[in-house]
């Protein structure tokens, strides 16, 4: 494990299956997680040059293989979720037609919430690019204060912000005052913003379904439905409103080729789910237990049953 506190403990090795090493800053975080065999403290990279000559090239390389294959499929199998419809947009399809746009060194950033699902399941991190999300999942509110700060240290590079529409309404349209502020100084005037607006707070929906098996409780879950885009533009920045599936495509063009900030705000189906790919037996379990006191089970189970297909 490097740089990380890992907190799915559910899906690391049960203990005495591996062998476990840890690089991490803060002494505090070492084998709080696994019982490592060796505890290493010390930044990252720096560490990690010091191993590299340590180490022997393992010339059996039939492990390796079967986690190329298992991840090249599963990277075929998210590409086909993401086209599987919705109403009136399939969110990760978003994320899917930004990933062949992506300049080489884009700085990314998400927020705490779907919009980090998406992003982790369908944005490919290439070798120049710079990835920021919360470090424990649980700063929602940060992708546009995250993406402002990676603009004024690289103001000469694209940034995009992933965001929900409860962070938008959180901190995001305050941001816009910065960011309408500030980008006249950028040497590259793009920061991108995708705004996930489902009127929903969507990703605790999913926790307390999935996790206590508890409906959807409205009158802290709803959100109103926005102008983003709109509001962007009153501070004389970018923005659209996306409603259909295939004006995607033409909306990052926009965005990319924008000479000022720009907001895109997507309309989006909230019974897309965030379970994990493979549900356990209790999770679905709650998930059903929760539905049953839905008016609109049929809608969600209609998004839950195309996922376990391509699953």
């Amino acid at each position: 494990m490097v740089g990380s506190g890992f907190p799915y403990t559910e899906f690391l090795p049960k203990v005495g299956q591996a062998r476990g090493v840890q690089i991490d800053l803060d002494p505090g975080a070492l084998s709080t997680r696994y019982p490592m065999e060796v505890n290493l403290v010390g930044e990252s990279a720096e560490t990690l040059r010091a191993l590299l000559p340590m180490l022997e090239r393992k010339s059996e390389r039939r492990w390796r293989l079967h986690l190329e294959k298992l991840i090249q499929n599963w990277r075929t199998e998210a590409q086909e979720r993401a086209q599987e419809t919705a109403n009136p947009i399939n969110p990760q399809l978003l994320f899917t037609e930004l990933a062949s746009r992506l300049p080489d060194n884009a700085l990314l950033a998400a927020d705490s919430g779907t919009s980090t699902v998406w992003y982790a399941r369908h944005i490919p991190i290439r070798r120049g690019m710079k990835a920021s999300v919360s470090g424990t999942l649980a700063t929602m509110g940060c992708a546009l204060p995250y993406a402002l700060a990676a603009k004024l240290a690289y103001p000469d590079r694209v940034a995009f912000a992933f965001l929900g529409d409860g962070a938008m309404q959180m901190s995001g349209l305050t941001e816009l005052v910065t960011i309408a502020q500030s980008w006249p100084t950028w040497t590259d005037p793009r920061l991108v913003i995708l705004v996930l607006n489902n009127r929903d707070l969507s990703y605790v929906t999913w926790e307390q379904r999935a996790m206590e098996g508890e409906a959807r409780f409205e009158a802290s879950q709803a959100l109103p439905d926005v102008p983003y885009a709109k509001y962007a533009e009153l501070f004389g920045l970018g923005g659209i409103r996306v409603e259909r599936p295939e004006d995607i495509g033409s909306a990052w063009e926009m965005a990319l080729a924008a000479d000022r900030p720009f907001v895109i705000d997507a309309v989006t189906d909230p019974n897309v789910p965030t379970i994990p790919p493979r549900p356990s037996t209790e999770v679905m379990e709650k998930i059903a237990k929760a539905l049953a006191d839905e008016s609109d089970a049929m809608e969600v189970m209609s998004q839950i049953d195309k996922e376990l297909v391509q699953s």
